[in-house]
């Protein structure tokens, strides 16, 4: 197996340390350090440290496991209800002491980067349509009903776990994700 790069060393990195200690308070140096890298090298592979920050989030996108939410072998609402589960559960491993990277970035930085900006609209309108495309199966079905289109029920169940996500990180508790799968999975699809 190859060794990986050092530029994909720092997009690792970056990741992992804005996930973990935000925007603001994650440094270049910080992000070097976890890549082991020289802090010069950084200025050879980004010209700052919000165009990594684009990087970084397609590169957390590429982990949201959007690809099973379209994977048509698997009945649709077990796909979204896996889909969820697995973020749940990635969540609690972690004590809840991370969301997720779109939606925190989105609240960061959002406001003062068009193009981290730009990203996080593509990163919600890619995993919206992944969630609207498994919902109109479902709705194909007959397991959803088929009185809102798939797009608002997929744009609605995002906000709400981008919201459960926000509420469990300050209760340290997943009161919010019993919540939102009770809701999502026990009145709105079905």
């Amino acid at each position: 197996m190859p060794k990986a790069s050092l530029r994909e060393n720092l997009i690792a990195a970056a990741v992992q340390q804005f996930h973990a200690h935000g925007y603001a308070a994650t440094g270049v140096k910080d992000i070097t350090d976890a890549a082991g890298a020289p802090k010069g090298s950084f200025y050879n592979h980004f010209p700052s440290k919000e165009a990594l920050a684009v990087v970084a989030l397609e590169r957390y996108g590429e982990t949201m496991r959007l690809e099973h939410l379209r994977d048509s072998s698997v009945a649709p609402l077990t796909r979204l209800r896996e889909h969820f589960e697995s973020l749940r559960d990635a969540n609690v491993r972690t004590e809840f002491n991370r969301g997720c990277l779109v939606g925190d970035l989105t609240v960061e930085v959002a406001d003062h980067s068009d193009s981290v900006r730009a990203t996080v609209r593509d990163s919600f309108q890619a995993w919206s349509d992944a969630l609207a495309l498994a919902i109109a199966d479902a709705q194909e079905a007959g397991d959803v009903a088929k009185t809102l289109d798939a797009s608002t029920l997929a744009r609605f169940v995002l906000s709400a776990w981008e919201g459960a996500l926000i509420s469990a990180r300050a209760d340290r508790s997943a009161r919010a994700f019993e919540a939102f799968f009770t809701v999502v999975f026990g009145v709105l699809l079905r």
